[in-house]
């Protein structure tokens, strides 16, 4: 599909809803950590070629949801009705576009050093992954519940479950916290083993993968923002 084709795809879609194409820039964040869980595992088992291959595949998701941004932004600027306002539609879209640019960022820096890993990094590493990709993912579930909202003309049954989900999000991005504190420190334990060079790429990645996390509370607290204020 040409990028001409694409943008044709999600006008369609933001036609219907407003919301609905905001899912699905959600969804390409979602599906870029998923991969991002693959090439990091694929990184622990010194699989170069399928490390290249999920970064390429992540940079387009990526550039996906670039597109799909652009596009709901220049909609705004039409005279389209919306339930909310649309400096807070914006201002939840950019952190929640966030989550694909960490990710990519995340992806291209496994490209950078062979792998050399300690196998108790590892297992800190693929923990920190794990909670970080489920934070993503109850955060995709929280997006979903936009078109519930839209449904039901924001009833306050909806509004709670949403306002809960947000909960949600954010006690599981303190738990990713608390788990990068714990990696990093186990990173300066292996110093004498990893050299200066790998302390350094261990600890940045160990912060790009946090960061995903953060986007994602970020995005949450924003859109908590957008239902409470329409």
């Amino acid at each position: 599909m040409t990028k001409r084709e694409y943008i044709r795809s999600v006008l369609s879609v933001f036609a219907k809803s407003p919301f609905r194409p905001l899912h699905m820039h959600a969804t390409k964040g979602g599906d870029a950590v998923r991969k991002l869980s693959e090439e990091l595992s694929a990184y622990f088992e010194c699989d170069t070629p399928t490390v290249l291959r999920l970064n390429s595949e992540i940079d387009i998701l990526e550039h996906e949801a670039d597109v799909i941004k652009q596009t709901i932004r220049a909609e705004l600027t039409s005279t389209i009705m919306l339930p909310v306002h649309a400096d807070d539609l914006l201002n939840f879209l950019k952190p929640q576009d966030s989550i694909s640019d960490e990710c990519q960022d995340a992806a291209y820096w496994l490209t950078l050093r062979n792998c050399q890993v300690p196998k108790e990094l590892e297992e800190g590493f693929r923990e920190l992954m794990s909670r970080t990709l489920a934070t993503v993912e109850m955060y995709e579930l929280l997006v979903d519940t936009l078109s519930e909202l839209l449904e039901s003309s924001f009833g306050k049954k909806d509004v709670h479950e949403t306002l809960e989900l947000v909960s949600k999000v954010e006690e599981m991005e303190h738990q990713v916290d608390v788990i990068e504190k714990q990696v990093m420190k186990q990173i300066f334990e292996k110093e004498e083993l990893l050299g200066g060079g790998g302390v350094y790429f261990f600890l940045e990645l160990s912060k790009n993968i946090g960061r995903i996390a953060d986007r994602t509370e970020s995005a949450a607290d924003r859109l908590r923002t957008m239902v409470l204020r329409r």
